[in-house]
């Protein structure tokens, strides 16, 4: 199942996308008043069974016709993101310079874990305002949403906690990032972080290691990986968070980004002003978006 938040001339709503991805049912009178998509994931053993029964019966409006937002326009609290989690990225973030003066072009041993300001999400097809930053770069990035929280969770049981999936732009400030020696403030402009633009159940996606990313800018493949190469993947990072911290119903965790970002070509091809960034991830469609 495919959910969204969606508005069509009124408050933003929740839909669920027909089988056939044309139209967007409105399942509003299905859900207690003022439901998100959040509400949702953290009621899902009560609302799911309805939403699967009943869904298709609901109001039917095209796809085309309706402004679709991030599936979570409001995240409860900051997006868990992961650094170099990719071969590949790893290395040529070390020969950037950015990451330390070292230059480590080394994979890393354990996770690294860092987050992004809820204040920073956008939905598909908004515009991206660089703010002041010269040095805008994206980040195509799969992302779990939590959906039972917990503690402690183990590598074995950490799937039973995934809700589910969709797309995140990572966008960074590369300048910020350098020159803060940090990298919040630089992954945390507002409009930073399209996400979108579905939320797709874990059953619908099946192993997420044969999953796909592709990345194009203006059309032209900036990144491609399967998602088998992640360094850590999602069962280790919700291990490795929840190990001391309470993971909750709709968290989300961006699983990092695979190499041919901007800062990896010499020289550097970071964003300008009208470029459109589109990432593709097998089953959760595609998250495109333009830069102001």
């Amino acid at each position: 199942m495919k959910l969204v938040t969606f508005s069509a001339g009124a408050a933003p709503r929740v839909g669920v996308v027909s089988a056939d991805g044309s139209a967007v049912h409105d399942v509003s009178a299905l859900l207690p008043a003022g439901s998100r998509v959040l509400d949702v994931i953290g009621a899902w053993d009560d609302l799911g069974p309805v939403l699967r029964e009943r869904a298709g019966e609901q109001e039917a409006l095209p796809l085309e016709s309706v402004e679709l937002q991030a599936p979570i326009p409001e995240p409860r609290r900051n997006i868990w993101c992961v650094g170099k989690n990719y071969s590949e990225h790893a290395a040529e973030f070390g020969r950037s310079g950015y990451d330390t003066p070292s230059r480590s072009e080394a994979i890393p041993e354990k996770p690294i874990m860092f987050t992004k300001a809820t204040t920073a999400v956008t939905g598909p097809g908004a515009l991206v305002d660089p703010g002041p930053t010269s040095e805008l770069d994206y980040e195509g990035e799969l992302t779990a949403i939590i959906g039972k929280g917990g503690r402690g969770i183990s590598r074995e049981d950490a799937y039973s906690h995934v809700w589910g999936y969709t797309i995140i732009n990572d966008l960074t400030a590369r300048d910020v990032q350098r020159d803060h020696k940090q990298w919040l403030l630089g992954k945390s402009f507002d409009t930073h972080c399209p996400m979108g633009p579905y939320a797709v159940t874990a059953d619908e996606i099946g192993d997420v290691t044969a999953l796909e990313l592709e990345t194009t800018v203006n059309g032209e493949r900036r990144q491609f990986a399967p998602l088998k190469d992640l360094i850590f993947d999602v069962p280790e990072l919700i291990a490795t968070i929840s190990a001391g911290s309470t993971l909750l119903p709709g968290d989300l965790i961006a699983t990092g980004t695979p190499a041919g970002v901007g800062l990896g070509f010499d020289p550097p091809r970071f964003l300008t002003s009208g470029d459109v960034v589109e990432i593709t991830v097998t089953g959760l469609g595609t998250l495109s978006n333009r830069i102001r």
